[in-house]
């Protein structure tokens, strides 16, 4: 990073822009003689990091996620927005819907849904409701900071114990160990998965790749204290960026076998809507000696884009770099991992369970 980078990095943030809403047509600004300068506006960012919560009032909490990717799963989010500031994250673009930037909005403006464990409640209390497993932060990350004050995802795996139904946990934070409690009573019913992502091992990249997210030695250290439990992990090495983090594949899938994970899956980065721009913009701040190689190795793997929205391709990409990335993963996958048997929820549970709770009204 040059010495000019470093004077405007805003750190603690992963996006350094907040590029226009692609919704928002017309833009309202005050007087032009009294507009900040370009050098203001960079330093009110610099000294006003802080992140706002703000309560929302959604009507509905669980969604179906429609993509053949994850085969029709049911997905829930308390949170919308997230701090953990990846740069590449997919969730960026639905924060436009709110009105904000997919860029520094989305790790500064957090939605906050306190309503969700009500809703939740209500919803599986619908005796045509069949009990489907559910997915919590299929979109935000449900531990993230915020998780801390609020202990929302906290509230809703009480109730999916109470009701003894099937959820899954994607996760980059370690502070998913505060509820091994009640993930080890899920887990005895063979109720839960959960999923860590691992992007890195390198933890000074991992600092600017994802600013808020917890350490590599942590998360490994959180795979191990959930295996210990009996909780069943599983992790996601995504995404794997070339020229960037994709060497480590290996060493990742090295250091899960040893720490009790019972599967890796990995993932190769896609750049759609507006986080093509933000990545791009990131990846010149950060490298600029190898931004170009970075962004030219990633549309080689999409067909010359950087973004790729075609079911089964998108995930794994095609060409030389998506096949050297899928040759790293089967010769490590096959020396640390020779037997994987799928992950299957326990769902006879759920109807005995619904039925009690809607007894007791």
């Amino acid at each position: 990073m040059t010495d000019q980078n470093k004077d405007l990095y805003l750190r603690g943030r992963g996006a350094q822009s907040n590029p226009h809403n692609r919704f928002i047509k017309n833009t309202v600004v005050a007087n032009l003689d009294d507009l900040p300068t370009e050098e203001e506006r960079e330093e009110a960012l610099m000294h006003n990091p802080k992140t706002k919560f703000m309560e929302v009032f959604p009507k509905t909490l669980v969604n179906k996620v429609e993509s053949p990717d994850l085969r029709g799963m049911y997905s829930l989010n308390p949170y919308q927005g997230c701090e953990h500031g990846c740069i590449y994250c997919y969730a960026r673009n639905s924060h436009e819907f709110w009105d904000f930037s997919a860029g520094k909005d989305f790790e500064k403006n957090i939605l906050v849904k306190k309503s969700a464990p009500s809703l939740l409640r209500q919803y599986l209390s619908n005796p045509k409701w069949t009990g489907e497993p559910m997915l919590l932060s299929g979109n935000t990350d449900c531990y993230q900071p915020g998780e801390r004050q609020f202990r929302i995802t906290r509230q809703l795996l009480e109730i999916f114990h109470e009701f003894r139904h099937p959820i899954g946990i994607i996760t980059k934070n370690a502070m998913i160990e505060r509820d091994i409690d009640i993930l080890s009573k899920l887990a005895a019913d063979n109720l839960v998965h959960v999923v860590l992502s691992l992007t890195t091992l390198d933890e000074d990249l991992k600092r600017i790749m994802e600013p808020r997210t917890a350490s590599a030695r942590n998360i490994l250290r959180t795979l191990r204290s959930l295996t210990d439990a009996g909780i069943p992990v599983s992790i996601n090495a995504a995404p794997m960026i070339p020229a960037i983090n994709d060497t480590e594949l290996h060493d990742i899938i090295k250091a899960c076998a040893e720490n009790g994970a019972r599967s890796i899956n990995y993932i190769v980065v896609r750049l759609n809507g507006a986080i093509g721009g933000i990545f791009e913009d990131w990846v010149t701040k950060n490298f600029p000696d190898r931004a170009n190689k970075v962004l030219n190795r990633i549309k080689a793997m999409h067909d010359g884009k950087l973004n790729d929205s075609q079911f089964g391709r998108r995930m794994k990409g095609e060409g030389e770099w998506a096949d050297l990335i899928k040759k790293q993963y089967d010769v490590a996958m096959k020396k640390y991992f020779p037997e994987i048997k799928p992950f299957e929820y326990n769902r006879t549970l759920y109807p005995q369970y619904r039925s009690k709770q809607y007894s007791l009204f």
